[in-house]
């Protein structure tokens, strides 16, 4: 039996990288992307270029792993990159449609330039790294749960379109990861003083339940057990947090939600700092003393 062969976007590190070792490691046949290509060291899978940006980039590496090959049968969608915490009024329009130019549309070019192939073969596997922030959105993270959260409904649109041809399209859906993601952030554009003490708060709370997140191998064993279920889900949280997360969504009132959100971020605090720093109530809706 001739073994299933993988596409798996964005692994020169972190959660791409440790998905492509796992399928390797599975008996998949491995092509790895990157922007610069080919990638120094031993590796168990082969790195190709890539930009998702570019519908010429993206024909170009399907169509010549098509040529080695002759098939693609399973597409992981990894690649992506984040704005650092900042508000959202922070970013220019242009930083949104980077952002939404990788993040989004790059899962659209790959799944133009896959879904074809799958279909004159009759069978496929498409899996698209969303977040946890796709269901939960993260205050300060604007941009980033935009894109996630489109990948939730196209993912799902696209599963229900293409389940009747043999192929399935499920979403994982991860909570923090120790990764060189938060490392790598891209600073907002536009930077607004108003916003310096909550960027400053946001990065030193990132960094602590970044020292605590999972293992890009726990989203790495997700990943295989997606492209390997019989019966695929649409969804799969991965690691602990993810899961907590998802059960608090679909069951938790929604003001506990939002209460425990600004906690667990510290978003009060620093408002009522501000405001006492300012000398202006707290609440919009605040009244002045008669």
């Amino acid at each position: 039996m001739k073994k299933l062969i993988a596409l798996v976007t964005g692994t020169s590190s972190g959660i791409g990288r440790a998905t492509a070792e796992r399928l390797a490691s599975a008996g998949y046949t491995v092509y790895g992307t990157s922007r610069r290509g080919a990638q120094s060291g031993q590796q168990s899978f082969a790195t190709l270029a890539l930009d998702v940006t570019s519908d010429a980039s993206v024909e170009a590496l399907v169509r010549e792993v098509i040529r080695l090959e002759g098939r693609i049968d399973l597409l992981v969608n990894n690649a992506g990159f984040g704005v650092a915490p900042a508000a959202a009024e922070e970013s220019s329009i242009e930083q949104a449609q980077a952002i939404f130019d990788t993040n989004f549309m790059g899962i659209v070019r790959m799944t133009l330039a896959v879904v074809p192939h799958m279909r004159r073969q009759g069978a496929g596997r498409i899996i698209n790294i969303g977040s946890v922030l796709g269901l939960l959105a993260m205050p300060y993270g604007a941009l980033y749960a935009a894109t996630k959260h489109a990948v939730e409904g196209y993912s799902e649109s696209l599963d229900h379109e293409l389940r009747t041809r043999g192929i399935r399209v499920s979403i994982i859906e991860p909570a923090y990861t120790k990764t060189q993601f938060d490392a790598n952030f891209v600073q907002p554009d536009a930077r607004l003083d108003e916003y310096a003490e909550i960027r400053a708060s946001l990065a030193v709370t990132v960094k602590k339940v970044m020292a605590d997140a999972d293992q890009p191998s726990v989203v790495a064993d997700v990943v295989l057990k997606a492209a390997t279920a019989v019966r695929p889900k649409v969804r799969y949280t991965a690691g602990r947090l993810a899961a907590r997360l998802r059960l608090l969504r679909r069951f938790a009132p929604a003001a506990a939600l939002d209460a425990g959100i600004r906690k667990d971020l510290g978003l009060d605090a620093v408002a009522l700092s501000l405001s006492h720093t300012a000398n202006v109530p707290l609440r919009s809706d605040a009244q002045p003393n008669p």
